[in-house]
């Protein structure tokens, strides 16, 4: 088990805190990563720079716990409890078991869970009083993902894959396929989906986050089949797809649509058309300030286009090559979706 600063002593180097004075300067924010680690340039590392603007911007102590495997959850909440947190925020589904035996155990401790709801032992949601669900309705950014894919695809073949058969990744792509089914309805053309099915929703799986041997198998799969435009939905897991772009023989007439974060700052890598954004910095700096102000409430935060909770991220050096026509309907759609007057919802989201 590696812990990034897994019960420090408060006042030890790995304990981050600013150097302001008053309340906030008392007040501990800690959180804990899913088995993805905080270097996955994407969910768990989103949500680490929320907690690092908290420590720069509000003067709070922070603290942190990077898991490696399921088995590490329990032993790192834990840790955080015994190190005086007063606000403890579990990154990812999995955690959402052990987060909400802690929060139940430990009224006095703050809790606020990224991408899930709180559980009870048979999975079933529960409210929590002292706990607060940060959650985004990624269909969406993701449809407004699936129309850019089948505007710039040369084949008339997309792609997608989901690192686990979950909720929170099924959105993805259930946003992304209808988004591509609006694209063939304005334009009378018959893009494919392949990797899931909006009529079936099935679709293709690594089974875990951190397996990016298969998610370049599944990759090289779709290439092999026509696919020029991909979306792994996979945390980590991407970067087997970006293995498997560079290494193709048509490379340079393939795209990848990233998750989360955005994907061309965080990785760097060319091959990225844009991404389907997560502002789970945001969910989480927002909750950390209610909760060093006094303020936290166990009401779900909801990440929506209209909040700016979710966001299509810009094309960086696909940007000339994007067409107007299309950009400006992309924009379109976004408006529509935020006001309302476009109903892009899912049997994934979780505002239903």
């Amino acid at each position: 088990m590696t812990l990034a600063a897994c019960g420090a002593a408060p006042g030890d180097d790995s304990s981050k805190s600013a150097s302001t004075s008053g309340a906030s300067s008392n007040f501990k924010a800690c959180m804990v990563s899913d088995e993805g680690g905080f270097d996955d340039q994407s969910f768990n590392q989103s949500g680490k720079d929320g907690m690092e603007r908290a420590a720069s911007e509000l003067g709070v102590q922070v603290n942190y716990a990077e898991s490696k495997s399921d088995g590490d959850y329990q032993t790192n909440v834990d840790a955080m409890v015994q190190d005086g947190c007063n606000l403890i925020i579990g990154v990812g589904f999995k955690l959402a078991n052990v987060l909400t035996v802690a929060a139940q155990a430990n009224p006095d401790v703050e809790f606020a869970l990224v991408d899930s709801v709180f559980t009870n032992a048979d999975g079933a949601p529960i409210t929590v009083d002292n706990g607060r669900p940060l959650i985004f309705n990624t269909a969406e950014a993701a449809y407004l993902a699936g129309y850019l894919a089948a505007g710039m695809s040369s084949t008339g073949k997309v792609a997608t894959y989901g690192g686990m058969e979950i909720p929170t990744v099924q959105i993805f792509m259930e946003g992304y396929a209808k988004g591509v089914e609006k694209y063939n309805e304005d334009n009378g053309t018959s893009v494919q989906v392949l990797g899931w099915s909006a009529k079936d929703h099935t679709g293709s799986f690594v089974g875990d986050f951190s397996s990016t041997d298969k998610g370049q198998a599944i990759t090289e799969g779709f290439i092999s089949q026509g696919a020029d435009v991909i979306m792994p939905v996979a945390g980590p897991v991407g970067a087997g797809t970006l293995s498997a772009v560079k290494a193709a023989s048509n490379a340079d007439a393939l795209k990848v649509i990233w998750v989360d974060q955005d994907g061309y700052v965080s990785t760097g890598d060319s091959h990225i058309l844009s991404s389907v954004v997560k502002e789970i910095g945001n969910s989480v700096f927002d909750t950390v300030k209610d909760a060093s102000e006094g303020k936290f409430t166990s009401e779900p935060y909801i990440g929506t286009l209209a909040n700016d909770g979710v966001a299509l991220a810009p094309f960086h050096d696909y940007e000339t090559q994007v067409p107007a026509e299309l950009k400006e309907k992309i924009t379109e759609l976004q408006k529509q979706i935020a006001d309302g007057s476009l109903d892009v919802h899912t049997e994934y989201d979780p505002t239903k």
